[in-house]
């Protein structure tokens, strides 16, 4: 295989890789993907059993909504200042912090941007990337390990081992690969009294999760959930929306951990149309800005009151082609989904949610949050008139402005808005 390459532009590998080659090595890893199957059977029937019990008691438990809502961040050089500041509106206190290992020379450079994240009271999550060179050479990624554990013990609270290895540019071409190399970090754990967070599959591939929780005691179970090649988080991908989708990975995590693990969303985003080699995907995944906030608000609504998601990271603060911030102008430009996220943590964070009120066409999510009453609403298609039941105090929009309502009749669109009550 041709070396690792990095596309600096989407913060991701080049596929370097033909289709030919990762068609023959997919033959050459035949029998482990038969064993996979063999072992799912055997997890079919209580998997299946439990995914109906949460799918069927979604959104019908009040329950305290604490601090879920975390941001990926990036070492900025002379703008790490600018990090902070942007981190504080937002109001977020979680932060994940991506460390490659084939920039072990630079740790010296994660290190002091960690340690200035801590001084300003973030919590901050370590998510190690491998590459192929780490599966071939097992102790160049052993050392890496030990290295980040030495460093960082006592100044992150977890770390996430591995990431998207389902996806063959990160190196990886099987799950017993995978199993190695979240194998070593395990042997490394209990030395340096670290939690480990993983395995950080992308996408809805849930049936390399099984195998991997009977094997390995994750403190905290993780998922890379993106939804945008379906577009809306409404929208279904072969029958599973996004809400059933966090069901079952949430009833794979119970039935086949040792033990039940909350389960965390590591990274989620949408690509931005316009943005060119700086959109870490093609065509259909990439939405315009407003979409993105709409969905990233969405998203989080539907994963979060499930009550099945403990915390959920977006990928990330800063990114020409998908941040909530673009970083290409000399003083970083804001996107609606900063203000979005920054309006949702506002009315969120700290609540109670109560229950979904069931109507055709609408989502609409009800809350409390101290005396206050409030529900977050939109529609997954046309716009519609909706009266509430209860008398409407005022309206704001996705990004906390007052919008008008004629007495306690409301316009709901696809864009999110907060409804409070008298």
């Amino acid at each position: 295989m041709e070396k690792f390459r990095w596309n600096v532009y989407a913060d991701q590998p080049h596929n370097i890789a033909s289709r030919k080659e990762r068609l023959r090595h997919h033959f050459k890893y035949g029998a482990s993907y038969l064993s996979l199957i063999a072992s799912n059977l055997r997890w079919a029937h209580p998997v299946l059993s439990l995914y109906r019990k949460y799918r069927d008691g979604m959104y019908k438990e009040p329950f305290r909504i604490e601090s879920p809502f975390g941001v990926s961040v990036s070492p900025a050089g002379e703008k790490n200042e600018d990090v902070i500041v942007n981190l504080k509106e937002i109001g977020i206190s979680k932060t994940l912090v991506r460390v490659p290992s084939w920039e072990r020379k630079k740790l010296g450079l994660y290190e002091k941007f960690i340690e200035f994240l801590i001084q300003n009271k973030f919590e901050v999550t370590i998510a190690l990337l491998q590459n192929r060179e780490d599966v071939l050479s097992p102790i160049r990624w052993r050392s890496f390990v030990k290295d980040v554990f030495s460093r960082f013990e006592g100044k992150s609270s977890f770390f996430e081992i591995g990431h998207a290895w389902n996806r063959t540019k990160w190196g990886v071409w099987d799950y017993k690969e995978y199993l190695k190399l979240v194998t070593a970090a395990l042997s490394f754990a209990q030395d340096h009294n670290v939690k480990l967070v993983g395995p950080a599959v992308i996408d809805f591939e849930f049936h390399l999760y099984p195998s991997l929780l009977k094997a390995v005691p994750f403190d905290k179970v993780s998922s890379l959930l993106y939804v945008d090649r379906q577009g809306a988080p409404e929208n279904a991908q072969f029958g599973w929306t996004t809400a059933k989708k966090v069901a079952l990975l949430k009833a794979i995590i119970d039935s086949c951990s040792q033990k039940g693990r909350d389960c965390w969303i590591t990274e989620v985003n949408w690509p931005l149309k316009g943005t060119g080699k700086y959109s870490p995907a093609s065509g259909k995944p990439n939405v315009t800005e407003d979409q993105q906030a709409d969905y990233l608000v969405r998203y989080f609504v539907i994963c979060l009151s499930s009550g099945l998601v403990e915390r959920i990271y977006w990928w990330q603060l800063v990114a020409p082609g998908y941040g909530l911030m673009d970083s290409r102008p000399k003083e970083w430009g804001p996107r609606p989904s900063f203000k979005a996220l920054k309006t949702l943590v506002e009315y969120l964070e700290g609540s109670t949610f109560k229950e979904k009120i069931d109507d055709s066409g609408l989502e609409i999510y009800l809350f409390s949050r101290g005396k206050e009453d409030l529900a977050l609403c939109w529609t997954k298609g046309l716009p519609r008139d909706f009266t509430f039941s209860r008398n409407v105090s005022r309206v704001l929009d996705r990004e906390g402005k007052e919008v008008p309502f004629i007495f306690d009749r409301v316009k709901i669109t696809e864009s999110p808005k907060y409804v409070f009550f008298e």
